[in-house]
């Protein structure tokens, strides 16, 4: 990429001279109007720019990658002998609710559908 980039600026910088190198003095009406050489004289700043900018800039330092870290070594543990016991017996309570729809009269209202839960 740099090489191209340096290639390129020093060939639109090269094209440049040459081409103004080229031109002879003509008549008065053959010249460039002012608005014309600033143009020319930009373009050809902006080219020689690219060229010794891409010429001068910095090289990137190589990436460099490196293998993960080796993992920690094996610790045996002794085990003890494996202990025995019966587990208590524990009664398990189950509650069971279930919900009930009923309907109740409200005064200045009508019938209104409630419901509620009835655990036993």
């Amino acid at each position: 990429m740099k090489v191209f980039r340096l290639v390129s600026g020093t060939a639109a910088a090269l094209a440049l001279v040459t081409g103004l190198s080229a031109v002879q003095p003509a008549a008065a009406r053959d010249r460039l109007s002012p608005g014309a050489a600033v143009a020319l004289g930009a373009l050809g700043g902006l080219a020689v720019g690219a060229a010794v900018g891409s010429a001068i800039a910095q090289p990137q330092p190589p990436v460099v990658y490196r293998a993960p870290p080796p993992p920690p070594p094996p610790v045996y543990v002794e085990e003890a002998a494996p202990v025995y016991y019966e587990r208590p017996v524990r009664e398990v309570y189950v509650e069971r609710c279930s919900t009930e729809r009923y309907r109740e009269w409200v005064p200045g209202w009508g019938w209104e559908h409630r419901s509620r839960q009835v655990c036993r």
